[in-house]
């Protein structure tokens, strides 16, 4: 039987399958807030709180939004995964971390670049394509949005846990169509595609 994969922007998904996919683990704590403020405050902000500014961030069950912050994946009808992808100066922590900077100089406050920081697939869904998928789709969600060129941080093959691994592998966004712009260090990359130079 074929497996039916559909990606959609995340206001056009609902609070209860958003709710579905962060539901267990590091995700359910995190709720996709760790790159969007500072460490002491993200460690001492309560979970319920983090959950609900994701759910003000994705604008989830208000199709056609003015904005929203990620894609969810749904496979044969179920929420399956989510990818964070953003314009780069969403991220204020990304802004002055080490990845992506390391050997690169280049504006960090232009807003046409977009980054993807964050991968979620519910253990029942894994290794089914659900991450290479939304790592695709989120260039095209970023394209249709304006962006001139997209990134993502994944961890360098064959690095890191799986509990790591919330930023996607390189294979995925090499299957995607990134290319590896800098080797911040030898367990992180930081990949690109340029859509308008």
């Amino acid at each position: 039987m074929t497996e039916h994969l559909r990606i959609v922007p995340a206001d056009q998904a609902s609070a209860d399958d958003l709710d579905a996919v962060f539901a267990r683990g590091d995700p359910a704590r995190c709720r996709c807030q760790w790159f969007k403020i500072r460490y002491a405050e993200w460690r001492a902000t309560p979970a319920d709180e983090l959950a609900r500014r994701l759910r003000e961030q994705t604008q989830c069950g208000h199709p056609g939004a003015a904005s929203t912050s990620g894609l969810v994946a749904y496979l044969d009808g179920e929420p399956a995964g989510w990818c964070a992808v953003q314009p780069r100066t969403a991220y204020p922590r990304l802004l002055t971390a080490k990845v992506p900077w390391a050997g690169r100089q280049e504006d960090r406050t232009d807003e046409r670049v977009w980054a993807v920081t964050c991968f979620v697939t519910r253990p029942a869904y894994r290794r089914r394509g659900v991450g290479r998928a939304l790592a695709s789709a989120a260039v095209e969600f970023a394209r249709d949005r304006g962006a001139r060129a997209i990134e993502g941080y994944p961890l360098a093959t064959g690095a890191g846990t799986n509990a790591e691994r919330y930023v996607g592998t390189e294979r995925m966004f090499t299957d995607a169509g990134f290319t590896p712009v800098s080797r911040p260090s030898e367990r992180r990359v930081t990949m690109r595609i340029t859509i308008e130079d």
